[in-house]
């Protein structure tokens, strides 16, 4: 489902002024209109979904126009500026590279690179030993799709090529990709694959039974054969919902992943990198994939991915048989080093399992608040998701939905625009720099606005 578009008609709001927020304008900014049609007519229009604020400056938790407005940022930049905006130690890193005249090198060596890859070797847990740095999000996950085929292949099984992946799951806009993902909305211009199989995803919302037996019940219904499956790959917590397989969920998967010889995969693109609470998001089931997807909070907003896997997959292809041409960026891999010691040296995994209480707490009194257009609510860390759906069903009702992030944006809360099946979620990632006066401040504001809808 295509999401709705902003409004771009000028609306006279209550000014706001607060620590976290400042709204002196009509929202959008007049000024800045002509700027965002201009985007409309010579950009894609699947570009123009966003709330209507040009975004100029950011400082920590809060992201500013040029304008003299402030917002206190849920998004992180869609779960990307875990270490806040306009964060000195990323910006230094990236001027003391672009000083030094060094902003691209494709696969030649350089010391940005080197003290990039050893810092996340020594974050894993055997037996990840390797990293692969890429570009985007939907390119590691491709590239772990890859590496879990060609295992088969070179193994002489051709016919142990199925992906296993879940409903509602999202690993990319690429074909592989989207193929892997949960969404069929999402792939029609693809087809489908007899190659990709999606099963249940243990939410408990969607999905009321969050047993294993499940998943070995939805294989068996579909005619898979479990010895033809090469690989399962799943979001630690589903983007579309924030919730975390159960821990047994996840242990039984490992299992059954070792008995089939099947490459286990963790796509935690949005996880990764502390935003669960634990640095790792399956550290919450206590097992180690043998593959792991990374983007988003790895950079501190620079575009770079990583894939994390065992000796044995990450060495099956040769020298200059897995390559990307951005691979590495020295600017990027320099500010995502920087990201990295700021999360340690503040310790902000700590900090969002801290704040978790105080994020559930909040978004059910806005649950409470929204008169029951706000059937769920689930989250981990310092990410939750509430699901607009029709009364005492999982059907979405996106439109309140929008006109909640239409009403956050007037009053001074910066939240992305709704996401999810038939776009009916909003979620809530702050910097995982965030305090919780801040945290609390912006929470209150959407429980005003539930309570309006």
């Amino acid at each position: 489902m295509a999401s709705k578009e902003f409004s771009l008609t000028p609306v006279t709001v209550e000014p706001v002024e607060t620590k976290y927020r400042k709204i002196c304008t009509q929202i959008p900014v007049p000024e800045s209109v002509p700027m965002m049609k201009k985007l409309r007519d010579l950009e894609p229009r699947s570009m123009g979904g966003q709330p209507p604020v040009v975004w100029h400056s950011g400082s920590d938790c809060t992201v500013s126009d040029a304008y003299g407005n402030k917002w206190l940022d849920f998004s992180a930049g869609v779960l990307v500026t875990s270490v806040g905006h306009g964060r000195p130690e990323i910006v230094k890193a990236i001027t003391d590279l672009a000083n030094q005249g060094m902003y691209h090198s494709y696969c030649f060596p350089t010391e940005a690179r080197i003290k990039l890859v050893e810092k996340i070797t020594s974050m894993l847990p055997a037996p990840l030993a390797r990293v692969f740095l890429v570009t985007t999000g939907s390119e590691a996950t491709e590239c772990c799709i890859k590496l879990a085929r060609t295992k088969s292949l070179r193994a002489g099984k051709p016919n142990k090529k199925i992906i296993v992946t879940f409903e509602n799951d999202f690993h990319g806009r690429t074909l592989g990709a989207q193929l892997a993902g949960g969404s069929p909305g999402l792939k029609d211009w693809a087809g489908e694959s007899a190659d990709f199989v999606q099963v249940p995803f243990p939410d408990g919302f969607r999905q009321a039974d969050t047993s294993f037996d499940v998943f070995e019940k939805s294989l068996a219904d579909q005619g898979i054969n479990p010895d033809d499956v090469c690989g399962v790959m799943g979001e630690t917590y589903q983007g579309c919902n924030a919730t975390l397989f159960p821990a047994a969920y996840g242990q039984a998967l490992r299992k059954w992943c070792d008995k089939h010889e099947a490459v286990l995969i963790f796509d935690e693109v949005q996880a990764g990198f502390g935003r669960t609470g634990k640095l790792f998001g399956f550290m919450h089931f206590g097992i180690v994939p043998d593959l792991v997807a990374c983007g988003k909070g790895i950079s501190g907003g620079m575009p770079l991915s990583a894939v994390l896997g065992t000796e044995e997959l990450m060495s099956m292809y040769g020298p200059g048989e897995m390559t990307s041409t951005h691979s590495a960026n020295p600017i990027c891999s320099a500010a995502a080093m920087a990201n990295i010691e700021v999360i340690e040296k503040e310790n902000l995994v700590e900090n969002a399992a801290k704040l978790e209480a105080v994020l559930l707490e909040g978004a059910k009194k806005i649950q409470a608040a929204s008169g029951g257009k706000i059937t769920h609510v689930a989250g981990t860390g310092l990410v939750v998701a509430m699901q607009f759906t029709k009364p005492g069903t999982c059907d979405p009702n996106p439109e309140f939905a929008h006109t909640m992030v239409e009403k956050a944006i007037q009053k001074g809360v910066m939240l992305f625009a709704p996401v999810g099946v038939g776009g009916c979620a909003i979620k809530i990632n702050p910097p995982l720099t965030i305090s919780e006066e801040a945290l609390r401040e912006g929470l209150g504001v959407l429980e005003e606005i539930a309570a309006e809808l």
